[in-house]
């Protein structure tokens, strides 16, 4: 049976590494008949939140006007959420957390995002695998928070340049 998947992507730059694993999963996704779509956080205007506890008020996700307003539509549509991103600073790109930052007003306007599946997909320059630990760790920690259920972790380590993700396997493990 064939799911709805949104993939999430964190990398401001465009066929980056973390850019290419998103197009290789999609690629499978579709190929086994899943409906994909993908969002670029990078690319979006997202503020962040005002703690304004607005939400969902006046027919908007977001109190302000930004993408997030569109984006929380496909997020609650979803039936998987993938995030794939570079490993920055141990953790997730300022541009994809403050997208994450802003599923707060699912809580607030209590609209519950249950029973989601997620995976994450992870490139890093690194070659230690506990320099993924903090992104890992946050991960499993939004997993539990919105009672979702992780079906994959992959990460991927000693990726720097653009492209190199195409000198290894990982474009065909995701």
């Amino acid at each position: 049976m064939w799911k709805n998947i949104l993939v999430i992507t964190g990398s401001p730059r465009k066929k980056g590494n973390s850019d290419l694993v998103a197009d290789a999963f999609i690629s499978g996704a579709r190929k086994v008949g899943h409906i994909v779509k993908k969002e670029q956080a990078a690319f979006l205007n997202i503020k962040p939140c005002q703690s304004c506890r607005q939400c969902f008020q006046n027919k908007k996700a977001f109190c302000m006007d930004d993408d997030f307003n569109k984006i929380a539509p496909l997020i609650e549509d979803a039936d998987i959420v993938v995030f794939s991103t570079p490993l920055y600073w141990f953790s997730f790109p300022s541009q994809l957390k403050m997208l994450i930052d802003k599923f707060y007003p699912f809580s607030i306007g209590k609209r519950s995002l249950k029973g989601k599946e997620c995976a994450i997909l992870v490139c890093g320059e690194d070659i230690n695998d506990s320099a993924f630990d903090g992104i890992l760790d946050s991960y499993d920690l939004i997993v539990d928070y919105l009672n979702w259920m992780d079906i994959g972790k992959l990460y991927f380590k000693g990726l720097n340049e653009k492209g190199d993700i195409k000198n290894t396997e990982g474009l065909k493990n995701s």
